[in-house]
């Protein structure tokens, strides 16, 4: 077993620094500044497309994270420009937050604040803060937290609500894509506030924010984990569930993510309880895992999303399941690599890889992969 690790360890690494990290320094930073806002499915660049706060917070946390556990340079000037995008760009100055995208030439788009971007601006200033110790980020990312606790957190029924006008009014489609439910709580907006959290919580000791990462630990355990170990996915203020949609892959995000906030707050009688909630999770998301090594997004759809089978990686060390893992990573080896650089979006059934969606684009970012890398070096 130690020595598949060692392998896994080492095709990792590979594959993040001759693969993964170049195709984003070499071919997605835009000279005139940031990072370009889309490469399609087939390689080609779109530079006048919008740039979108989710893709620019999650190159700032893969770089930073990057030069925090491998200590290149070149690493520390992309997530340094990242930053300056967030600070300079998308931060609303006026009213707080971040926009949620710009136009190419940085000017404000789409000026909503949905709180799952604002929670990844939180992950991404952090990390940055984790690696360089430069007190903007952390300052940053402190108002961006307080953006969220002052307009989202719901102080009577719990949770979190998912977006707001600019002005933080209520806004009528409070949707994340064009693919979710219009309701007032998700899982994927909660799952991601622990995410940003735990970051923040990781370099800034704040009692209340200790106290929100255990009210979200709760939530989770006793209203978005079903009965069968599934996660429910779309619900109303009162918590009342929306939709039957299993999603294998945020299963197994969420079974190692919990597990992470857990161990931070140092409560074993919460982490033991998480702990089993986790098990539970990850076993329900093995429905989802194919002979093949992979796993299928949800129960309506089959192919194999590229975020799915890095996460599904993970979710299984996690679990102390090192054969699935190694075998979920074959498959995104013979699969899901692109020979021109990146990953594709997804594959099919067949393993026929999907050209239509983005190599690089307001959704496909190089957090999911990366971090799936660097997990694996640093566990």
């Amino acid at each position: 077993m130690a020595k598949k690790l060692d392998i896994l360890k080492a095709e990792v690494l590979a594959e993040l620094e001759n693969d993964i990290l170049p195709f984003w320094l070499e071919r997605m930073q835009d000279p005139a500044g940031g990072f370009y806002g889309q490469i399609d499915g087939t390689g080609v660049l779109v530079p006048d497309a919008p740039r979108g706060a989710i893709l620019n917070a999650r190159i700032l946390w893969t770089f930073a994270s990057a030069y925090r556990v491998l200590g290149r340079p070149e690493y520390l000037d992309a997530a340094r420009r990242a930053f300056v995008q967030i600070r300079d760009l998308f931060f609303d100055a006026e009213f707080g937050g971040v926009y949620w995208s710009l136009n190419a030439d940085g000017r404000p788009l789409d000026t909503k604040k949905q709180f799952y971007a604002i929670a990844f601006a939180v992950y991404g200033c952090a990390e940055y803060f984790r690696a360089t110790g430069e007190e903007e980020a952390l300052e940053l990312a402190i108002k961006l937290w307080r953006s969220i606790e002052d307009h989202s957190l719901d102080v009577v029924k719990g949770g979190y609500l998912e977006a707001c006008t600019r002005d933080w009014k209520p806004i009528e489609d409070m949707r994340l894509s064009a693919k979710d439910r219009n309701d007032a709580k998700t899982m994927n907006t909660h799952l991601h506030i622990l995410e940003g959290y735990t970051g923040l919580y990781r370099v800034w000791k704040d009692e209340t924010l200790r106290r929100r990462l255990v009210d979200l630990c709760e939530i989770f355990m006793d209203k978005i984990v079903r009965t069968d170990g599934h996660l429910g996915l779309f619900f109303d203020e009162d918590w009342r569930s929306q939709s039957e949609t299993v999603s294998f892959g945020h299963d197994i995000e969420a079974s190692w993510l919990l597990c992470e906030t857990a161990e931070l707050l140092d409560d074993p009688a919460l982490l033991a309880r998480i702990r089993s909630c986790c098990a539970r999770v990850a076993t329900a998301a093995l429905e989802g895992l194919q002979p093949d090594g992979s796993m299928i997004y949800e129960d309506h759809d089959s192919d194999r999303h590229w975020w799915v089978q890095a996460e599904t990686v993970v979710g299984c060390l996690n679990q102390g399941w090192t054969d699935r893992a190694v075998d979920c990573w074959n498959y995104i080896r013979s699969r899901l690599l692109a020979p021109d650089g990146e990953w594709y979006w997804s594959t099919d059934a067949a393993g026929t890889p999907n050209t239509r969606d983005d190599r690089a684009g307001f959704w496909k970012c190089p957090y999911h992969n990366s971090r799936m890398c660097l997990e694996v070096l640093e566990r």
